[in-house]
């Protein structure tokens, strides 16, 4: 394992997030909770790495979800929208060749993450309000994202969920 990705891991106490696959920890959770009981907002710090391997594998959220950038080699975001159109994000340092430090995805759109290519690690950082539960994500299939997104094809196959897995984050799981 890459030291500095270790010391990243232990410092920040992560682990990796079921179903989707990154390094994860939560930083904030709302004690005030919506009308349906899960929580106004939440926050957490990610980490994509090249060793061990982290990314994050196609899923959708019901609500928005607000990227930022902390630290470390460029990420790329893949995102899938509803209406059969995508696009690529690149977050990191580098404003002026189009790099973004901050970024909103909004609720329902496909997305998926991974280091750019040559990078060690990545660090970011995801909030939401309402907060996240394990109930409003939703992990995508390769073959139903084909079906959608098939000019995506070598994006859903090396980052889209295998058919024979799980999709659904483990009961009660809250990151």
């Amino acid at each position: 394992m890459d030291p500095d990705v270790s010391d990243l891991i232990d410092r920040l106490g992560m682990t990796p997030l079921p179903v989707e696959g990154t390094f994860i920890v939560s930083t904030y959770r709302s004690e005030e909770n919506t009308a349906s009981g899960g929580p106004i907002g939440t926050a957490m710090i990610g980490l994509y790495s090249d060793d061990p391997p982290s990314r994050s594998l196609f899923h959708r959220l019901d609500f928005d979800e607000v990227w930022h950038f902390y630290g470390g080699a460029p990420l790329r975001l893949v995102l899938l929208h509803p209406d059969g159109s995508s696009e690529d994000i690149v977050m990191g340092t580098d404003i002026r060749g189009g790099h973004v430090v901050q970024f909103v995805i909004p609720a329902g759109v496909w997305q998926a993450g991974e280091l750019v290519a040559g990078g060690r690690w990545s660090l970011f950082g995801c909030t939401m309000a309402p907060g996240f539960t394990g109930t409003c994500f939703e992990g995508g299939t390769i073959s139903g994202l084909l079906a959608t997104h098939p000019d995506r094809e070598p994006d859903i196959r090396r980052l889209g969920i295998p058919d024979d897995h799980s999709t659904e984050m483990p009961s009660g799981f809250a990151r």
